[in-house]
């Protein structure tokens, strides 16, 4: 795989430091059922890195220590994690707001058949990805058959009370575009999906959250080999908005991989920039118990504009 990370490291971008930390993200591992071409953590069924119970003990103690309000579980397919259903139990009892990144097939996956009813017994919010609504698109980036798996995925979770207005089984939706170039509109684009999903499937959800393309891992890797990346460079520069500075995600949330090692961001993650918190090479959550985080550096390149182009890009969406 062509790597983009030293062409994105001398960079330009703008210093940022840290806020409160409110958002504990967790990527349980790199096994997936599906291998999507935009996906920058280049998962798949033949990966088998997956967090360990010990440390999925140690992300319970760092949430005690730290009071997280929010736990957001990535992958990978996080449900694919043995320990994925003990954690989220366990967070729940603590009364911590749960985020599952779901891609949707895993719920029709042998063995994940009650995966659905374990979320909405936990009240875990489902976040799912969903890059169009539209089947040759959604086939395309993701694989043959993903679409009609997805439309089942969600009229299972719709059974189960997602996204059913008077509900507090939050389902949300993710778009990724399709290529190198930025998202629409998000409110004008979940409109058309909530328009098109309820008069062809009856299905509901709640908001349609847009994430730029980053420019790293798989995806990047694509730009490379196509001969686009310096293009879409230019296009995330040009796209810089500095208003987005001030919400983005890096700001409240710590990103931690399946070995516990901590970084400003998932992204930062595949990118291998650690955290810059402690006079280790990389931070390990053990070392950060105790630690306030508040104020700290966050280490950025080049790939941090595509968080701040238009109308800015988040793991919650749109920051605009």
């Amino acid at each position: 795989m062509l790597d983009t990370r030293p062409m994105l490291m001398l960079s330009d971008f703008p210093p940022l430091r840290r806020d409160t930390l409110e958002t504990l993200q967790v990527n349980l591992g790199y096994t997936c059922n599906q291998s999507c071409t935009h996906c920058h953590v280049a998962a798949g069924p033949t990966r088998t890195e997956q967090m360990s119970r010990e440390l999925v003990d140690l992300v319970l103690a760092f949430i005690d220590a730290q009071s997280i309000r929010t736990l957001d579980l990535t992958g990978g397919a996080p449900e694919m994690n043995p320990h994925f259903r003990y954690l989220v139990s366990e967070a729940r009892r603590r009364g911590v707001r749960v985020i599952d990144r779901c891609n949707l097939t895993i719920l029709s996956e042998p063995g994940f058949e009650d995966l659905a009813d374990f979320l909405a017994d936990q009240s875990v919010e489902v976040t799912a990805s969903m890059p169009c609504y539209q089947e040759s698109n959604v086939d395309q980036q993701r694989g043959k058959g993903v679409y009609a798996r997805s439309i089942e995925g969600l009229q299972r979770l719709n059974a189960k009370g997602y996204g059913v207005p008077g509900s507090d089984r939050l389902l949300n939706l993710v778009y990724n575009p399709g290529g190198p170039f930025l998202p629409p509109p998000q409110a004008a684009l979940e409109a058309d999906y909530k328009r098109e999903l309820l008069e062809r499937f009856g299905i509901r959800f709640n908001q349609l959250l847009t994430l730029t393309n980053m420019p790293i891992s798989r995806f990047g890797s694509v730009l490379l080999s196509k001969g686009q990346f310096q293009d879409y460079m230019g296009l995330l520069k040009s796209s810089y908005a500095e208003k987005n500075l001030g919400s983005v995600m890096c700001r409240s949330l710590i990103s931690v991989d399946w070995q516990g090692y901590v970084y400003d961001c998932d992204f930062n993650q595949m990118l291998e920039m650690p955290l810059i918190a402690t006079d280790r090479q990389r931070a390990h959550l053990r070392d950060l118990l105790a630690q306030r985080l508040d104020g700290l550096p966050i280490a950025v390149a080049d790939h941090c504009y595509g968080c701040t182009a238009g109308q800015g890009s988040s793991c919650g969406g749109a920051l605009e």
